[in-house]
């Protein structure tokens, strides 16, 4: 990439992408609340954040393979497991998964403006750990959305990598699972740290890559959490590069 090319690229993602891409943010927030308000929340928490999440990544140059697709099935309940590079696995995942879901996310993420309130007006999960009580609702509220062919979508490691490799597994979204018995799909992603880096503040055009590997299902008598949390990061790790 020439150093002519990387200056176009910022004076357009400054002038023309950043500019849409907060509109496209603000109009999709704003359908999320007022859908979910009307009762349309399962629909409007999904739908318009695919087109939104497309367009994040095709105005960035960015593109997207799926590899795997045939191992799920869009009217099973799944517990999704990703590894976390860049906030553009948010983009990719929303955008090409290819399945309803709703994501497990920080109770920072809430403060956002706007953002915040469509998240959880749209019956996104935030985890509070503050307390048993508020852990009892977190699960609460997961179930009540567990139905039906929706589906969970969790970064185990809780936060996006500094230098590009895993971080250790957090066992949330294990719990998740064990609890409901449901199975359990690793999904890698990778390209994402290339294309913006956690350090970054713009993205780069590439490629990111998602593999959504064979589900693990739940055996007689229920998940072993240990065995369970290395199956699913060995899974996730066997597509990454060395």
């Amino acid at each position: 990439m020439s150093a002519v090319m990387i200056y176009l690229y910022r004076i357009y993602q400054c002038v023309v992408m950043l500019p849409v891409l907060l509109v496209a943010t603000v109009v999709t927030a704003l359908i999320a609340i007022a859908g979910s308000m009307l009762g349309a929340g399962r629909w409007c928490g999904y739908w318009p954040e695919v087109v939104w999440a497309r367009l994040w990544c095709a105005m960035a140059f960015v593109r997207v393979k799926v590899r795997g697709k045939e191992n799920i099935s869009p009217s099973t309940s799944y517990v999704f497991v990703a590894n976390h590079q860049s906030a553009y696995d948010i983009f990719s995942v929303y955008g090409y998964l290819g399945h309803s879901f709703r994501w497990m996310m920080k109770q920072e993420l809430r403060r956002i403006p706007l953002v915040g309130l469509a998240c959880e007006k749209s019956g996104q999960i935030f985890v509070d750990r503050s307390s048993p009580a508020a852990i009892r609702h977190t699960m609460e509220r997961a179930e009540k959305q567990l139905s039906g062919g929706m589906s969970l979508v969790v970064f185990p490691e809780g936060a996006r990598t500094w230098d590009g490799k895993m971080r250790q597994f957090k066992r949330g979204a294990f719990l998740l699972a064990t609890e409901f018995n449901l199975p359990v799909v690793p999904v890698t992603i990778d390209g994402a740290f290339d294309v913006m880096p956690r350090t970054a503040r713009m993205p780069r055009w590439g490629t990111i890559t998602l593999t959504i590997h064979k589900p693990i299902l739940p055996p007689e008598g229920g998940y072993d959490l240990p065995r369970l949390m290395e199956e699913s990061r060995e899974k996730i790790a066997s597509v990454l590069p060395e």
